[in-house]
Parts: C-alpha cells; sequence; structure tokens
C-alpha cells in the first residue's frame, strides 16, 4: 500500500470519527436533560452516561489517529521548523527528529496529567 493512499486513509478515517465525536457531543448536549437530571433518560439503549463513556471513548480514538497522522508526517513537521521557523538550512538527523518528537510528546503528557492533577486538588464537594 503506498504511503499517499495510507495517508488518505487515514485522513478519511479521522473525518469519520470526528463526525462520530460530533454526534455524540450534540446528543449529550442537546438531547438529553442536564446531567444532573439525567437519570432513567435513554436513547437507543443507552442512559447518559453510556454516552458520556461512547464520548470519551470516541475522543480517545480520535487523539490516537491523530497521533499517527502525525507521525506519518513528522519529517514535514520537522522540516518546516527547521527551514521556516528556525531558518535553518539542511534536513535535521532522523535521531535528532526522534528526540524531538518523544520529547514533545513527553511535555504534553506532563501537561495533561499537570492539570488532571490541579484538578483533582481543586475538586471539592457541593456544600451541606
Amino acid at each position: 500500500m503506498s504511503r499517499a493512499l495510507v495517508n488518505f486513509l487515514l485522513d478519511v478515517l479521522l473525518f469519520l470519527i470526528t463526525l462520530t465525536l460530533i454526534v455524540t457531543s450534540c446528543v449529550l448536549r442537546f438531547v438529553f436533560p442536564p446531567a444532573t437530571t439525567a437519570g432513567g433518560w435513554y436513547l437507543w439503549g443507552m442512559d447518559y452516561d453510556g454516552w458520556a463513556n461512547l464520548q470519551f471513548g470516541v475522543l480517545a480514538v480520535v487523539v490516537f489517529a491523530i497521533l499517527v497522522h502525525i507521525m506519518l508526517h513528522w519529517n514535514w513537521v520537522c522540516s518546516i521548523i527547521s527551514t521556516r521557523l528556525m531558518r535553518r538550512s539542511g534536513k535535521l538527523d532522523d535521531g535528532i527528529q526522534t528526540l524531538y518528537g518523544v520529547s514533545t510528546l513527553i511535555v504534553f503528557l506532563l501537561a495533561i496529567a499537570g492539570i488532571l492533577v490541579a484538578a483533582q486538588i481543586f475538586l471539592r464537594p457541593p456544600a451541606r
């Protein structure tokens, strides 16, 4: 399978998954009542929590597909950053590109973890 066909199929998959994420988000936002009052309501065999779990699962698939998409285009990303933004000439070494990619992924994961830890720390129960 050619690289162009793989990229095309991944783009089609990303489009379809994104549409699914939009549909599940709209169902949760506009079809169901607010989460605090959605107990007992069902749509196509799933309650609010089922739809929220589906939404999170679809989001995880979107993130994974975007990560694969970026990995397939990583040489291009590094080339643009190197030549256009940093104004350097020549191609970056493959090892350096891999190091930049892994470092970028670690920074993003640490940022997400930091936000989740902060959310856990500042979460407060309802007032009594």
